[in-house]
């Protein structure tokens, strides 16, 4: 449970309807919920997200709660982008989920990544200058980028009127949680 009221704060989950990281999207979702926030999973159709554990194992269904293209980006307080490697490949290839992206960053909205999901921010193009962490292999992706690629359990970068948060992997979602919460509250 959090330590955070989150009542009347809402975010935005974009994922694929496979492959995501079953703890990096179960877990968030139930925690920022506990918290009292509205959270929404839009997903690329209406069927149930399946989720995969390690990438490989099969994980938890999740019903979205919407869809990607029926997404008003505008009516949420952060974005949160789960990996799995999979689900990420995937998403980065989205037109929409690209936009909300490009949408959270240029509104000043924090925008909140692990695993694999800053590939989608290495595609919208908005990682110039920002420091973050990730999955390794994403590194020179985001070098190449213009970000700062660092290996460190959770990052906070508010550089460019924007907040951009971002974790590694499952073992680091305490730490990860604990900066979306406080981003969130603001």
């Amino acid at each position: 449970m959090t330590g955070k009221d989150l009542r009347g704060r809402r975010v935005l989950t974009v994922v694929t309807n496979y492959g995501v990281e079953q703890d990096e999207l179960v877990v968030p979702v139930e925690r920022l919920r506990g918290g009292g926030a509205q959270v929404d999973v839009a997903a690329v159709s209406d069927e149930p997200v399946r989720t995969l554990v390690g990438d490989k194992d099969p994980g938890r269904e999740v019903d979205p709660t919407t869809t990607l293209d029926r997404t008003d980006t505008a009516a949420y307080d952060l974005l949160l982008v789960p990996g799995g490697a999979l689900n990420a490949d995937r998403l980065r290839m989205e037109p929409a989920a690209v936009e909300a992206v490009r949408a959270f960053a240029g509104s000043g909205r924090p925008v909140a990544a692990i695993c694999h999901g800053p590939w989608a921010l290495v595609e919208a193009d908005v990682l110039r200058g920002k420091t973050l962490t990730s999955y390794p292999s994403l590194r020179t992706d985001i070098g190449n980028a213009g970000g700062h690629w660092v290996d460190s359990p959770v990052v906070s970068d508010g550089t460019d009127g924007w907040a951009l948060v971002t974790s590694r992997r499952p073992d680091d979602l305490d730490d990860f949680l604990r900066e979306v919460e406080a981003a969130l509250a603001g």
